[in-house]
């Protein structure tokens, strides 16, 4: 009795030192569209009324509140899905201010994460901006700024007279460059223009090639950076914005110093969606790796595959997922017809991993 006993606690004791050393190599790399977090107070110039005690939302504190910790829930989880390690970096899109992310980052149920975040104020009329939640126990910033949408320099044929260019505004894109585990790498976090209205496909392939610029300049000037693209691109990774003019391939072996490896090409066509519109699935929240996250020959962290299958991952376990209704099986989000069902967002996050 006492041998088997020794043998049950030895075997338990060699599952959790097992679980505990996995994930040591492990690096956590991820893009969450939030879905309008907005506090409940009216910053100057933004249309931010709907998100108002008094606004069509009825947006109180308690709301927010509640908001705020759906968030902070879903990144727990996702760390609970990777055997407790917490993402490094996380690309966040639809974040109104400063307050939002320091109440995010101090929530009581994800403080002992120690996030930090970087974010600055765009032109987005919504008042929607991109930021970056990182762990400066892991990722040390050298260098961020905003990197602003312009109709300059392009061959892009655009359906907006240039009066209408002149007044066009959207999100900057955020770029953040430093030492990932003490190597470099830049981040860059965007929100490139929706579908809605009058924003055709040039704004989006324009926003694309604005990325792809800055990044070569940035794999010129720091030989052998490692570069992620992320965020919510309101185009599918098949479409010109993503395999054009970001170079985005479907798999990471034969890349050139151009491309980038864009791991939710495959999963796209295989049916998978991080958002649902009108019953089609899209995956709009894309993250992309250059040539030299998937470089065999280069030394220290790579992109790795997730299962046996993709390297990437889209986490929507069923807490995120709508049980019942009209939309059923879609992303449960914070509003639905109008009224408030206390939900998270209508995007499930994307993550990549990278390993040794």
């Amino acid at each position: 009795m006492r041998k088997r006993l020794f043998l049950l606690i030895l075997a338990s004791l060699l599952i959790v030192l097992g679980c505990s050393a996995a994930p040591k190599d492990k690096v956590v790399v991820g893009f969450y569209n939030v879905e309008n977090l907005f506090d409940t107070v009216h910053d100057e110039g933004k249309s931010d009324q709907q998100f108002l005690p008094d606004g069509q939302n009825l947006w109180t504190e308690e709301k927010y509140a509640s908001k705020l910790g759906n968030i902070a829930r879903v990144i727990n989880e996702m760390a609970a899905e990777n055997g407790g390690v917490y993402h490094s970096v996380l690309g966040l899109a639809e974040v109104e201010n400063d307050r939002v992310l320091g109440d995010l980052v101090s929530h009581k149920s994800l403080a002992s994460a120690g996030y930090k975040y970087i974010h600055f104020e765009s032109p987005d009329a919504r008042g929607i901006d991109c930021a970056l939640l990182y762990r400066p126990s892991d990722f040390k910033p050298l260098e961020s700024r905003a990197i602003p949408f312009d109709f300059l320099n392009t061959d892009i044929r655009f359906e907006k007279t240039p009066a209408e260019q002149a007044e066009f505004a959207t999100r900057d894109v955020l770029m953040v460059r430093g030492k990932l585990k003490g190597e470099m790498f830049a981040f860059f976090v965007a929100h490139l223009p929706s579908r809605i209205g009058d924003k055709g496909s040039d704004l989006r392939e324009r926003g694309a090639e604005i990325i792809h610029r800055k990044a070569m300049e940035l794999m010129a000037a720091y030989p052998g950076i490692k570069i992620v693209v992320m965020g919510d691109m309101n185009d599918n990774p098949g479409d010109e914005s993503m395999s054009v003019y970001l170079r985005g391939a479907d798999s990471p072996e034969g890349l050139s110093a151009k491309d980038f490896f864009n791991p939710f090409v495959r999963m796209h066509r295989d049916g998978l969606g991080s958002e649902e519109y009108r019953g089609e699935w899209n995956i709009f929240d894309i993250i992309m790796v250059n040539s030299t996250l998937c470089n065999p020959d280069v030394k220290g962290l790579k992109i790795s595959r997730i299962g046996d299958k993709y390297h990437g991952r889209i986490f929507n376990p069923a807490f995120l997922t709508q049980q019942s209704g009209k939309y059923k099986g879609t992303p449960l989000r914070t509003f639905s017809a109008g009224a408030f069902i206390n939900g998270y967002s209508d995007h499930y996050p994307t993550y990549i991993i990278l390993t040794k």
